[in-house]
């Protein structure tokens, strides 16, 4: 991209049409005839998908891989991989106060940590006509997989300065993974913090917008745009999410996203929400198409919105899904506003 994010946000707020970011890399490594595990291992790979989805599909912006794995292998957590399924932490890394504190904070050039960033680098350099998102998780989501979520939801009561120590932790790692998707010259990155949306407004607050906020005020700038991602917020934390100062918040689909979108400015992009598994997996072309018409419909009036899917798509999600959701966004804005509740699908 050669202009500034600003710009390109600007460039969103005034556009006549709606615009599409689906989270997905999934439909790409299908498009480039290999499997999960060698996306996930192999930084080459991962950018062949991520340009395998640019190239076929109308994307307002290219996004990578959302592995939620990565930075606790980078600690030394044990990761279980198989061959076209996502990568699961098969045990917890640390258990109490004792071990969070001899637990370091890695460098970035552990576990596959570089092969994602040779994914970005790769990218920044071959997708010129758009802004390019890098991908981290979020500190309360890393440390409940280093920690092992339940136990750490129970530990948030009973010891919190421990946890808060793990949280600093996972934050200074993850501030160095932003600053240098940010020197590869990506436009952007995406936090999946998913574990939050477990939390009440103030927990939130407490254990994962405090850690979050000073990340985004040290990378986000006009050339670098900062998104949140909480799938798991059932809108009780997106006033927490908002406080964070991050300049756009996708939204997963338990959200009643209309309620959700009041307690949105109109300079914070907002994008969702289908569901990935029941409308893009599950369901018949027909009924994406359908329910995409619908997501446009209900949000046809805030110029911050962008249709999106709610999560990152999972593994083989058929790609004429994939095409009947482009295939509404093309439809609705061909059409006349009044023409709008008459769109059909034509596959």
């Amino acid at each position: 991209m050669n202009s500034t994010m600003n710009l390109w946000v600007e460039s969103i707020l005034q556009s006549p049409q709606k615009l599409a970011m689906p989270i997905m890399t999934h439909p790409g490594i299908d498009l480039v005839g290999k499997k999960v595990i060698d996306a996930v291992t192999d930084g080459n790979v991962q950018f062949e998908a991520v340009k395998a989805v640019q190239d076929n599909y109308p994307t307002a912006a290219a996004t990578m891989m959302m592995d939620l794995t990565v930075e606790a292998e980078a600690f030394g957590s044990t990761i279980k991989f198989a061959g076209n399924e996502i990568p699961v932490v098969a045990k917890c890394l640390v258990s109490d106060l004792k071990t969070i504190q001899e637990l370091q904070v890695p460098l970035l050039n552990r576990a596959r940590v570089p092969q994602y960033l040779k994914a970005a680098r790769l990218a920044v350099g071959r997708i010129a006509d758009k802004p390019v998102f890098g991908g981290c998780i979020g500190p309360f989501s890393l440390a409940g997989r280093l920690f092992d979520l339940s136990e750490m939801m129970t530990a948030l009561y009973t010891e919190p300065d421990s946890i808060k120590l793990l949280l600093e932790k996972s934050a200074a790692f993850l501030l160095a993974y932003a600053r240098e998707m940010k020197t590869l010259g990506a436009d952007g990155i995406i936090m999946a913090e998913p574990a939050a949306g477990l939390l009440s407004p103030a927990m939130c607050d407490e254990f994962s917008s405090q850690y979050i906020q000073p990340i985004v005020s040290q990378v986000q700038d006009e050339h670098f745009l900062f998104i949140l991602h909480n799938c798991g917020n059932k809108g009780q934390v997106t006033r927490s999410m908002l406080a964070t100062g991050a300049g756009g918040l996708p939204f997963g689909n338990v959200v009643n996203l209309s309620e959700t979108l009041k307690e949105m400015t109109a300079d914070i992009l907002a994008l969702g929400n289908l569901d990935p598994v029941g409308v893009f997996k599950m369901a018949r072309p027909e009924e994406v198409f359908e329910a995409t018409a619908k997501l446009l419909l209900r949000t046809a009036d805030r110029k911050n919105f962008l249709a999106s899917s709610g999560c990152d798509l999972p593994p083989q999600v058929p790609p004429q899904n994939v095409e009947a959701f482009f295939a509404a966004v093309g439809a609705f804005n061909a059409q006349k506003p009044e023409e709008h509740l008459a769109m059909e699908y034509a596959p």
